[in-house]
Formats: structure tokens, sequence, C-alpha cells
């Protein structure tokens, strides 16, 4: 039985300050549920608006790439820098320990290996196993221009129907390869597509005209990292996607492949989180990698 309020305090329903309904911080996320704003809040940083993501789920096409040979051994000293976690559900399972704090976003797509085409994939995660696992959002590609198009559009939105039943985010990730130009052009069709469709964030490349493609897009933009460049490149890439409307970055081989991954991924940081330069952040990677 509850206990009685026996306080003699006066009681104060604060009539003088109205209850506030303020609007959800991050781009075209306001109309979502609470779980999917709160997952969508894991990823993104509410100070900043912004998010920096590691990316280390290139194994599920490419087998052991360089630099993940050992996730244990590489990836988990970078994990406490990054906001976000873009892997498979098997390495988080065999690899990351359960009680790390950063969010993840979990491969949700795969089939076909580096020696097929790559457009022919399928769903490769149960929607159930990613609530299973807490993580904060799927990630799919989509090959617009592929062979297999349609068939990837379809399991975006097969995975969109399923995360709004459950709160779950999809992250959309446009593909690029051989036959798919990368120029604003193509990468504005393909944002535009998975985000009218109902991706709640859009994974693409930095291309000349990026401020474009960032204004046609109506949910959150994460920049690609890509094929590695040299650091001062790559920070360079960084600092013109978030000047130019992204809200992060997912980097995976710029960070894990560089000399220093450790000084590299803060460096990165001071560029999304802080709005850095190219010059500071520069000097900031160098200074942290010399000592």
């Amino acid at each position: 039985m509850a206990e009685q309020d026996f306080s003699k305090k006066e009681k104060n329903y604060y009539t003088d300050i109205p209850q506030k309904s303020e609007a959800f911080f991050l781009k075209g996320s306001n109309s979502y549920d609470w779980g999917m704003k709160n997952r969508l809040a894991r990823i993104f940083n509410p100070k900043s608006g912004k998010t920096v993501m590691l990316a280390f789920d290139h194994g599920y096409f490419q087998g052991p790439t360089t630099g993940l040979e050992r996730v244990d051994v590489t990836i988990r000293p970078l994990i406490p820098y990054a906001d976000a976690l873009m892997l498979t559900r098997g390495i988080l399972r065999s690899v990351i320990e359960p009680s790390v704090a950063n969010s993840v976003v979990m491969r949700a797509s795969g089939g076909p290996s580096i020696l097929k085409e790559l457009s022919n994939e399928q769903i490769a995660v149960d929607m159930e196993d990613a609530l299973r696992m807490n993580v904060s959002a799927v990630a799919v590609q989509v090959f617009i221009g592929g062979e297999f198009e349609t068939q990837s559009v379809h399991n975006m939105t097969r995975l969109v129907d399923r995360g709004m039943r459950y709160g779950m985010p999809v992250l959309g990730v446009t593909a690029v390869g051989k036959e798919l130009t990368r120029d604003a052009r193509y990468i504005s069709l393909a944002t535009r597509i998975l985000a009218e469709l109902g991706a709640s964030i859009v994974k693409t490349y930095h291309v000349p005209g990026f401020e474009q493609v960032a204004a046609a897009c109506p949910v959150p933009i994460v920049m690609a990292g890509g094929k590695k460049l040299p650091e001062k490149e790559a920070l360079q890439m960084a600092h013109d996607a978030i000047s130019q409307g992204a809200s992060g970055v997912d980097m995976g081989r710029n960070i894990f492949q560089s000399d220093a991954p450790v000084a590299m991924l803060n460096a990165v940081r001071k560029v999304v989180h802080e709005g850095a330069s190219v010059k500071e952040a520069y000097q900031y990677y160098q200074d942290m990698k010399n000592k």
C-alpha cells in the first residue's frame, strides 16, 4: 500500500512556468516517436548535433581488410573516442564488450562477396535480433543504378517498415561502384530517393557540389570516409562536408589505417564537434602522434 504524503512543505505547482515542448534537434526527425528519437540522440551528440562514427564493417564483403585483421587489437583502443560504432552483428557479439557506452549502427544487409555482383544484397539481420542487441540503428546498402537496384531499395523499405514498428532508425548507405558515377548529380539522386522512401539517416560520399546534395536531402547526411587519404586531406574532406551541411562523418580506413589512429580519430572529432579548422586539427593530430 502506498504511503500517504505527510510532508508539511507547501506544494508548488510552478504555475508561473509553462511546460515546454521543444523541437527535436535533428534535421527532419521531429515527427518520430520517442524511442526513435532516443536512439538517434545516442548516435548524434545533442549539443553539437553531429556524430563521429567509426566504420569497421568492411569484412562483411571484403573479409579481413587491412587494419581489421584483428579487430580486438586494432579497433578496441579507438572505441572510447567514437560516438557510434558501425559494425556487423558477428563482430559485435564476438569482439565488442557489452559494457561499452557507444551507440551501435549495425550492418543489416549482405550476401555477395567482392567476388560477385555486390548489388545482389538481401536483408541479412532480423529486426528482433537487432533489438536483442540493443543497437541504435540498422544500416542497409542501396545500389541506385546498380543491377539489383529495385531489390536493394526493397531491402531498405522492408527494414524501414519493421523499424517504424519498433522505433529503430534505418541508415541508408548510397553504394557506388565501377559502373556508378560519383558526382553531385548521382549522389543527389541516390540520397533523395533513400530519404523519400523512409531512411532516417543517409550515408554518402563527399563530392563537388556537396552543399546542394545536403540541402536537397531532408534527413541528416553522414559523410562516408571512403578510401585511405593522407591525414591532412582526410581532415580537409571532413571539414568541407561539415561546413557544407553534413551532420557527421563515418570514417573507417582513414582512421584505422592511419599511422596514429587514436590521434586521427580525435582530430576528426575536433573538426566535427568543435568546428576546428583543418590547420588546427592537423596540428592536433601531429602533436598527439608525436607524444
